[in-house]
């Protein structure tokens, strides 16, 4: 454990040292400055950049956003949700670095009320790299990248996670587990065209990357980035997060965003480091609208054509609808919340299972306190069950975390925080003599991650 905790905080530390010299850099060696127009107003370089009180940067796909509402894929997020991440401003590109290392302890059934939980010593984790320079005066074109170490530092079969589905390894489903994500999660290029005054146009291709179907994954939410577990609705509401081959094509009207996509419906294979086939056989289209700065809300729905291994007849209609808030309370404080309702509705036995989300993290200073409930139905089939359930009846499933953690230190702008959680879930009557009645699951991690970039008051959105 010390050398997996050496090696993540080698890798936040080296991705903050541009920060750090950029910060002790005279101003005489300083580019040329250049403007930008930020929701109508002209803005220099200076006002654009971040220094140890202030961040302003706009969207990667659009000159008249402000960053912050940029969610995972192009999905939108509050305008004033804070941003955790390294940002590097060189004389024509801007970068941005943000990830998070959990080092913890996973006990998913402490009390051995029944036979399907697990534990487990491992560390969830992902990096994203973003970086986007101006074309012209109007136009921006912008690169995004994601990795995670998780087919190293969480093993190939996941880790425990009780009435969790989705994917499969070694020719079986996933349940009880939660799967890992792939060394490459995202290599994606975006285009933008402003069009006229706070209206533009994106295209973008990923491979992988991730369709126009769902809110900002749940790693990239403020209200869920906390708690390190993956939601037992992820493949309900955004789990086409990783889709090998993606083309996304979007047009922004002042606060309101449509967008359609056509991607890859097959989720990852268990092969994680390599690159899937590309097919193209999936489509989706969401509309977004921020009625403020802190607030975000989509809805959208998508076709996807045989998204597991395991059932390859199988296609589904997902529909979700989401609504996100953010409030800062303080320069280092905030309370963010989601709601999401997804469903599956799967083609081949007509039957639609629907799952509902509400979490909340509240920030205050060193200490956060955060929580998330859930509902979800699954069947007999999707908890690979069938052959106890013949009938392949629908469960009704209720999950219920509270947790809280601490910074414990900061070092350039890397933030080194100790939490805990706990999680207690309602198993139906029929699955009672497998998982118990209220299995009870506790963990302890240390989480690695880059600290707040502070918001610049100067500018009401």
């Amino acid at each position: 454990m010390k050398s997996i905790l050496f090696i993540t905080a080698a890798i936040f530390l080296a991705a903050a040292t541009p920060l750090h010299a950029q910060q002790t850099q005279p101003d005489t060696a300083r580019p040329k400055k250049h403007t930008h127009m930020m929701n109508g107003v002209e803005m220099s370089d200076d006002d654009m950049m971040m220094d140890m009180g202030s961040m302003q940067m706009n969207s990667q796909f659009s000159l008249d956003l402000p960053m912050n509402r940029d969610g995972s894929g192009t999905s939108w997020m509050p305008d004033a949700s804070p941003m955790y991440a390294y940002m590097i401003h060189g004389n024509k590109w801007m970068t941005m670095i943000h990830g998070n290392f959990f080092l913890r302890y996973n006990n998913q059934d402490i009390f051995k009320s029944g036979s399907r939980g697990g534990q487990k010593f491992d560390v969830p984790n992902m990096i994203m790299a973003m970086t986007q320079t101006k074309v012209g005066s109007n136009g921006l074109f912008a690169i995004n990248t994601m990795f995670s170490a998780d087919p190293f530092l969480v093993g190939a079969g996941g880790y425990p996670l009780l009435y969790q589905t989705g994917e499969s390894y070694k020719g079986n489903k996933l349940v009880d587990r939660q799967h890992p994500h792939d060394l490459f999660a995202e290599l994606n290029v975006a285009y933008t065209q402003r069009l006229a005054s706070q209206t533009d146009i994106t295209a973008s291709f990923g491979f992988p990357g991730e369709p126009a179907l769902g809110p900002p994954v749940f790693m990239h939410r403020l209200s869920g980035m906390n708690d390190p577990n993956a939601p037992l609705s992820h493949h309900y509401q955004d789990a086409t997060h990783i889709a090998f081959g993606v083309a996304t094509l979007g047009l922004r009207y002042r606060d309101m965003k449509v967008e359609g996509s056509v991607f890859t419906g097959r989720e990852p294979d268990e092969f994680r480091y390599n690159f899937d086939q590309m097919r193209f056989d999936s489509y989706s289209f969401r509309v977004s609208y921020n009625p403020s700065k802190q607030w975000a809300l989509q809805v959208s729905d998508g076709y996807i054509h045989s998204p597991e291994e395991a059932e390859p007849a199988q296609n589904v209609n997902r529909f979700t609808a989401s609504i996100m808030n953010t409030k800062m309370l303080g320069d280092d404080s905030y309370m963010a919340t989601t709601l999401i309702y997804g469903q599956n509705h799967y083609l081949d036995n007509g039957k639609t299972l629907p799952s509902v989300l509400l979490e909340s993290s509240l920030q205050h200073r060193r200490v956060a306190i955060y929580g998330r409930y859930e509902y979800v139905q699954k069947d007999a089939e999707e908890l690979d069950m069938h052959i106890a359930f013949p009938a392949n009846p629908n469960f009704n499933i209720h999950a219920l975390t509270l947790g809280t953690n601490y910074i414990l230190s900061n070092v350039k702008n890397t933030n080194l925080t100790l939490g805990v959680q706990g999680t207690v879930d309602v198993s139906p009557s029929p699955l009672k003599s497998y998982y118990g009645a209220t299995p009870v699951s506790l963990q302890v991690y240390l989480r690695i991650s880059p600290s707040m970039m502070k918001m610049d008051q100067r500018m009401q959105m």
